[in-house]
């Protein structure tokens, strides 16, 4: 299979129109927000995009993106690896079009085309992928290096006596 590449940008209402797939891949060096939270990264992101419109005529783009990474489990510290895997289905607006909004039903996300009436497909899967990352990574108990039975997160000596502040209006209240 030929690995092509996914447009940076894309008319989603043209696209609908013609009723257009996509299936390709986004390379992961270009999603910087992505691997900058990433210890290391095999392979680019497998993208499958449809696009069309549904029964209230409403232009959707519906897909699927994939990648295998590795990311620092909290607990030990190691490299974790981890397959990201997401779907999504978008509706795109022009604007803040209030009305419009009321009237697209909850399965779809929002997005806002540019001036172009365009959208930014690559920003669009970063973003998905970034939500799908869990938010403290930790290896399973069975396979981490730290047994969290054992951990120990420092001795807390007891407090300092200190004076107390009221000492004084306590004295005055005898007088």
């Amino acid at each position: 299979m030929q690995k092509l590449k996914i447009p940076v940008t894309l008319d989603p209402v043209k696209a609908a129109q013609k009723r257009s797939n996509y299936a390709g891949i986004a390379p992961l060096n270009t999603l910087t927000r992505l691997t900058e939270g990433l210890m290391c990264y095999e392979d680019d992101v497998i993208v499958r995009i449809e696009c069309g419109t549904d029964q209230q005529g409403l232009t959707v783009l519906s897909g699927t993106a994939t990648c295998a990474v590795s990311v620092k489990c909290e607990r030990c510290g190691e490299p974790m690896p981890l397959t990201l895997d997401c779907s999504f289905a978008y509706t795109p607006v022009k604007g803040n079009d209030d009305a419009a909004l009321e009237l697209i039903p909850e399965r779809y996300d929002v997005i806002e085309r540019d001036e172009h009436g365009e959208i930014n497909l690559r920003q669009l899967i970063e973003d998905e992928l970034i939500l799908t990352l869990p938010l403290f990574p930790m290896h399973d108990v069975a396979d981490c290096k730290v047994d969290p039975t054992e951990m120990s997160f420092g001795d807390i000596g007891p407090e300092p006596e200190k004076p107390n502040p009221f000492a004084i209006l306590q004295e005055l209240k005898k007088k």
